[in-house]
């Protein structure tokens, strides 16, 4: 970890796909303390089947208390910035996105907090944290367009949409068993 810091390295551990493969967890806290740079990704679909930002964060902070055997290790308000500010900083956008600012582009979500797991409501960060997922994003604005509205896309069809990624799969699929 020492050579990382010193060769400046940005991190982006995917710790859903990490347990998948079992391929072993990031020592993110540690990573953290040392000075290193840490975002969070989902990796892809074929290591990380639902690719859901939001199980990822949980599981982020639940395994780094796990490892470090402190459970007020990792508090949700620093594993939402690996998914957010300190994302853009990995990916060297932090002057377009990662917070919301006049100047930067509009990327947004909107959670809907009128569900069983989400209510009470006392901490935003972990509720983000630990309780929200994907499913509860309602609406979504990227770069100032509304994408989704009340959880429909306003700039895709979506049965089209998934008709060809069932079609792509199937091809998939018949190439794959010969």
């Amino acid at each position: 970890m020492r050579l990382l810091v010193e060769l400046y390295t940005k991190n982006t551990p995917a710790p859903e796909s990490n347990m998948k493969l079992a391929s072993g967890a990031a020592k993110t806290s540690r990573m953290l303390k040392m000075g290193l740079k840490v975002a969070l990704g989902t990796d892809g679909c074929a290591s990380n089947n639902n690719l859901d930002l939001f199980q990822e964060m949980g599981t982020a902070a639940k395994l780094d208390k796990v490892f470090t055997s402190n459970p007020v290790n990792m508090d949700a308000a620093t594993v939402l910035k690996m998914a957010t500010i300190w994302g853009a900083e990995v990916l060297g956008l932090e002057r377009d996105i990662g917070t919301i600012e006049v100047g930067k582009r509009a990327d947004i979500i909107i959670i809907d907090l009128e569900k069983p797991h989400l209510v009470p409501f006392y901490n935003p960060f972990s509720s983000l944290v630990y309780s929200a997922n994907g499913a509860d994003v309602r609406d979504v604005i990227i770069d100032g367009q509304i994408v989704m509205r009340d959880r429909k896309f306003q700039t895709i069809d979506t049965d089209e949409t998934m008709a060809e990624v069932e079609s792509i799969s199937e091809r998939i699929n018949r190439t794959s068993l010969c």
